[in-house]
């Protein structure tokens, strides 16, 4: 198994802002565990709605334009995966079909069961750009609840080197108010599990970082341990200006490092991006206890060419 995205091979470092123009065509991406990603969101819908979607009443509007970007998009793009029929976008193979002309009140969500990606509407305001809706079925280690209606500063004011009154966060705002074309970037955790679904509080985080224990259960790291990427994707949209915030979550074993063709550089490049973490960067991924044992891995792996 070869992963889609490596940015833990130096491309994206940790805790930079790292966009780049994406092609238009590349703005979902599509692979064999569609079903499996769908059926997760389904589980977590029936669940427990209320702590994975959220929507200001004013949204709704935007929320109709992200579904008619999205399925527009599908059906160009992957024609041999979705097609319209009787205003239902029907994802073939699947059994699945999702009402896209009369979406009830939050279109987001049925925008949502298309796709692997989960989705965040962002809205300016008087404090800056807020999230003002999200379907967030697969959050990498915060909680969408707590999130909501909040602007971008105070989301990020958790992140070393990214809180209010910070460089990167007056960065940030300038780019969401030029935004003009699709942009991505990638980030890179490494958790315990093989779980989409991987909520924590600000509150655990916080406890996490001060017990600084590890996070894999037994000694052998490299059994226990996955990384999860997540490629994040922004766009304006056209009508309403709000932006939309796309985040797909990819999942590899750590151990399949050591079966890919490119371990010699890959391995090492982890490695380095590991070491290069400060302490409060290692307590805000979690990796504090657990960062040498994961480099000596990783070494290995490089060693063994």
């Amino acid at each position: 198994m070869i992963p889609a995205h490596t940015p833990y091979d130096g491309t994206s470092k940790p805790f930079a802002i790292g966009l780049k123009q994406a092609e238009a065509r590349d703005w979902i991406e599509l692979d064999e565990h569609l079903e499996a990603y769908l059926a997760e969101k389904d589980r977590l819908y029936a669940e427990i709605p209320d702590k994975v979607f959220v929507a200001e009443p004013e949204t709704r509007a935007a929320q109709q334009e992200v579904l008619d970007l999205l399925v527009a998009h599908l059906v160009e793009r992957y024609p041999e995966t979705y097609r319209l029929e009787g205003g239902r976008c029907v994802i073939a193979g699947s059994g699945r079909s999702v009402d896209v002309t009369n979406a009830g009140d939050n279109p987001l969500i049925a925008a949502s069961k298309l796709v692997q990606e989960d989705l965040i509407l962002m809205r300016q305001g008087e404090n800056g750009w807020r999230l003002a809706a999200g379907s967030l079925c697969f959050p990498s280690s915060w909680r969408l609840t707590e999130k909501f209606g909040k602007a971008i500063h105070d989301i990020h004011g958790p992140v070393p080197g990214f809180g209010p009154g910070t460089r990167m966060n007056e960065l940030i705002a300038r780019m969401f108010d030029k935004l003009a074309v699709l942009v991505e970037r990638f980030n890179w955790s490494v958790q315990a599990n093989g779980e989409l679904y991987h909520p924590l509080s600000d509150r655990q985080r916080l406890a996490r970082s001060a017990e600084t224990d590890s996070t894999f259960s037994c000694a052998d790291v490299a059994a226990h341990a996955f990384i999860r990427v997540e490629r994040q994707t922004l766009r304006k949209l056209p009508i309403s200006g709000d932006i939309l915030f796309t985040i797909r979550i990819y999942l590899d074993p750590l151990a399949v490092l050591a079966r890919n063709p490119d371990r010699a550089q890959l391995a090492p490049s982890f490695a380095g991006q590991l070491m290069s973490l400060d302490r409060d960067q290692l307590d805000y991924k979690g990796l504090t206890a657990d960062r040498d044992r994961l480099v000596g891995f990783l070494n290995g792996i490089a060693s063994a060419g």
